[in-house]
């Protein structure tokens, strides 16, 4: 039995050792001449001087900052060490990491942004674990950029860029970015009903809406695409018996209603009316 326990211990401490490696317990200025081997083990120290110290060891690699700033851990010390070396910042891997880390003060984490390229701007803005004003601000850079980039850029955008992105490609009206934009998985509905209140939006985004598997059968998407004078009639029409009552009068107030739809409304309120009427009757 003891032999049991002693062995499924030596097979835990084994595993525990695999997932965390432990650091050699050096002094800073063994970390400024470590090997390239040592170095692998020495990103893990929790020391802040040994990691400044590792900072100035002329082995380090790009792939060693790199895996440095992905310690949630860190103090911005070290990460302020890291941004004000020309070295590192001026590496792409290396602005990224730093953009995205939680601790990066935000003068720093702006800078490294500004000089993201496009789709790394896009990739942070969808990372969870960036900080919210950072991907914000991610977003912003990347529609600042939109009505100028490429149709190759904008369709890759629409397919699998941010919800804000995808949105404001959605109301360019590009016909190929249209049905890309709508099956991005990050579009919310928020975003297409902003798109549809949007004044001059081009009838064929209404209508690709207005077709779509996903989004024409959210309700408010629905009582969205009434309100606007471009969505098809026949939409229109299949739309009306299922708005509730309250809607409908709601919509009939309307003064920027489109005049058919308004017909259309008056109408499915008399024969609502004239339904509740014979029910009564009965």
């Amino acid at each position: 039995m003891d032999a049991k326990k002693q062995n499924t211990g030596a097979v835990i401490n084994s595993r525990e050792t695999d997932a965390a490696p432990s650091a050699p317990v050096v002094n800073a200025d063994r970390a400024r001449s470590a090997s390239a081997e040592e170095l692998k083990l020495l990103l893990y120290d929790p020391r802040e001087e040994i990691l400044l110290a590792l900072l100035e060891n002329p082995k380090l690699e790009d792939a060693h900052v790199t895996t440095l700033l992905g310690r949630a851990d860190l103090t911005a010390n070290v990460i302020v060490t890291v941004a004000g070396n020309a070295k590192w910042h001026a590496r792409e891997s290396i602005r990224l990491a730093l953009a995205r880390h939680p601790r990066t003060p935000k003068r720093i984490a702006l800078s490294a942004l500004r000089q993201l390229f496009l789709f790394d701007l896009a990739r942070l803005s969808l990372l969870p674990s960036a900080p919210a004003d950072v991907r914000r601000a991610a977003e912003e850079m990347i529609l600042g950029r939109a009505p100028h980039l490429p149709v190759g850029e904008k369709l890759t955008l629409a397919r699998r860029g941010p919800a804000r992105v995808a949105g404001a490609l959605l109301a360019e009206g590009h016909p190929q970015a249209i049905k890309l934009a709508l099956d991005n998985a990050f579009l919310t509905e928020s975003q297409v009903l902003k798109v549809l209140a949007t004044p001059g939006v081009h009838e064929r985004v209404v209508a690709a809406i207005a077709q779509h598997r996903k989004w024409s059968h959210m309700y408010s998407v629905r009582v969205a695409l009434i309100r606007n004078a471009s969505a098809p009639a026949q939409h229109v029409l299949a739309i009306l018996p299922d708005l509730t009552l309250r809607d409908l009068k709601d919509l009939a107030g309307l003064e920027s209603l489109a005049p058919h739809v308004r017909k259309y409304i008056e109408k499915e309120l008399r024969r609502r009316s004239e339904k509740a009427e014979n029910r009564a009757q009965r």
